[in-house]
């Protein structure tokens, strides 16, 4: 079907925003904006074939302007944290912005979530939306021009595939994900504590209190963070385990067992109410599970939805945070000349 396209706003001195309209014949339909790579809904059919939007976001242009929760944002060159702005690189040290007390978050101060990106409609792929954006070296503090693509396709399985694809001309690092908070039973419905989650990992990586790896890797067995049984969000968000409230919740990294392959799920969320399954593959090695522990009602979403705390889950798919400054995790350096490319699906069904 074909993709609609209609104006978002427009930003001084950048490009025009748009939201494009990607619709199957199952009837799904997900909007994408080109700002910041951002999945701004994401209409799902329930156990009763009635559509409901699972994507936390806001109405407005101004608002994903102004907002600093990075509802639905394509995020780089580095998604999560590295402990103090810094990491060495071919024996140059670089720094990068503390914008998380004196840690680096999700790419600085303007990273890939604050960008307009270029957008293509892909016309011998059905349903496929293309964002691209040139990095110039030195932009946030990180070495290389680096040139990304990242395609958004809906499927006629009702599954959103995204392809990350970046090449640079110096070495860098880079770590692309989506920040979807999720809430299966609609984004406007409250928290997300009943809703169930499974993670094929049978170990984490351990952080410190400012949610940094230490570079421990730590078995699940006999802890709250435990996922590789289907279970409520709730049941352990507020143990004393150190980790839990080091977070304030979940906001950690999970080492997947499915190790890059596409045919073993990486993680499922079930919610009984609407009856919306979502099942997540990717090739990537980690996964961040984030309960939306600082959500906190002041931000006001689509159709004037309040997002209080814990009323969306992230699932983000990504190389391990400060992997680069930890040897032991899997290096998330791109070499000049080399290719980055990964993919994640998320798909959609019902109970």
């Amino acid at each position: 079907m074909a993709i609609e396209k209609r104006l978002f706003g427009t930003i001084p001195n950048e490009k025009e925003v748009y939201i494009y309209t990607l619709k199957n014949s199952n009837g799904m339909k997900v909007e994408i904006s080109n700002y910041g790579g951002t999945i701004v809904s994401s209409l799902i059919p329930n156990k009763n074939d009635e559509f409901i939007d699972v994507i936390l976001g806001y109405d407005t242009l101004e608002n994903y302007l102004k907002g600093d929760k990075f509802f639905g944002a394509l995020i780089g060159r580095f998604g999560n944290r590295i402990q103090y702005g810094k990491f060495s690189l071919n024996g140059k040290e670089y720094h990068l912005a503390q914008n998380d007390g004196e840690n680096h978050l999700h790419g600085g101060i303007k990273g890939f979530d604050k960008v307009v990106w270029d957008s293509k409609i892909i016309e011998d792929l059905p349903n496929a939306l293309e964002l691209s954006y040139y990095s110039k070296d030195g932009e946030e503090g990180y070495p290389g021009n680096l040139d990304v693509k990242v395609t958004y396709i809906l499927t006629e399985d009702n599954s959103i595939e995204i392809n990350y694809n970046a090449t640079t001309d110096k070495d860098t690092i880079v770590n692309l994900t989506n920040h979807a908070y999720f809430n299966l039973s609609g984004h406007s419905s409250g928290d997300v504590l009943n809703q169930k989650l499974m993670i094929n990992a049978d170990k984490f990586t351990v952080n410190d209190q400012y949610s940094i790896p230490t570079g421990e890797i730590k078995e699940v067995d006999d802890t709250p963070m435990d996922f590789r049984k289907l279970t409520p969000i709730g049941k352990n968000i507020n143990s004393d385990y150190n980790q839990i409230v080091f977070g304030k919740g979940f906001d950690h990294n999970w080492v997947l067992n499915a190790n890059g392959s596409l045919e073993l799920k990486a993680a499922q969320a079930v919610d009984e109410n609407s009856g919306i399954v979502m099942d997540v593959y990717t090739t990537t090695p980690g996964i961040q599970f984030y309960s939306g522990n600082f959500l906190d009602g002041s931000d006001i979403g689509k159709n004037n939805a309040v997002y209080n705390r814990r009323n969306g889950f992230c699932l983000e798919t990504q190389y391990f945070p400060n992997s680069i400054n930890c040897s032991n995790f899997k290096s998330p350096i791109l070499k000049a000349g080399e290719i980055y490319e990964h993919k994640t699906i998320y798909k959609f069904s019902t109970l």
